[in-house]
């Protein structure tokens, strides 16, 4: 039976981190084979879902009340502690590119986690290379080169190709995972759903 996960995601997103964090369990009940694709968010909003501007600068109040509970009952539902940053939204594009190098080298989760915990925990801005530094030398990089990869012309086009390739697959955000090609979801909460499609070999 074929169980084959695709997930597309940005660290600057803190329903991708709640994704994140609890698709693991997931992975471990399927025994999905996992692709991670690292994205910039901001291009697809750019692209395909630039309402998502408008409604930052004129929220809701109502719905803002309501986020804010929903998220810190989903914050505490997943373990995590989910602040509000300084810096929001934040340039993610350095610490992404550093997902893919983490990724090449099988540390994309420890990684990732660290840059998670470090926005949303500890309130960091993450597009600072003072913040992604220390990050990259707890995974055992020399921080200083770390850095310096970062502007690799590659890496530049692979994270673009993967935020290309998740438009062109009719995805409008992160987290979006893709279930054996061509089977959607998005969002946190339909992590069941996920699971589902894979236990069903769908």
């Amino acid at each position: 039976m074929t169980r084959r996960l695709e997930f597309y995601f940005d660290c600057s997103s803190p329903w991708t981190y709640l994704a994140f964090t609890r698709i693991h369990d997931v992975i471990k009940r399927t025994r999905a084979e996992v692709v991670w694709k690292p994205i910039l968010v901001g291009g697809v909003f750019n692209e395909v879902n630039k309402e998502v501007y408008e409604r930052r600068a004129n929220p809701d109040p109502r719905k803002s009340k309501y986020y804010a509970k929903d998220l810190e009952d989903w914050a505490r539902f997943a373990g995590i502690e989910i602040g509000r940053p300084a810096v929001f939204p934040v340039n993610s594009v350095k610490a992404m590119r550093g997902a893919l190098i983490a990724l090449d080298d099988g540390k994309l989760v420890p990684y990732a986690t660290a840059v998670f915990q470090a926005y949303w925990g500890d309130l960091e801005d993450i597009s600072q290379g003072d913040v992604l530094k220390p990050i990259a030398a707890k995974f055992g990089y020399d921080g200083d080169e770390f850095l310096q990869r970062l502007d690799d012309p590659a890496l530049k086009a692979r994270l673009r190709a993967n935020t290309e390739e998740l438009i062109a697959r009719g995805g409008f955000g992160s987290p979006t995972m893709v279930v054996n090609g061509d089977d959607m979801y998005f969002g946190n909460d339909r992590l069941p759903l996920v699971e589902a499609a894979l236990l069903r070999g769908r």
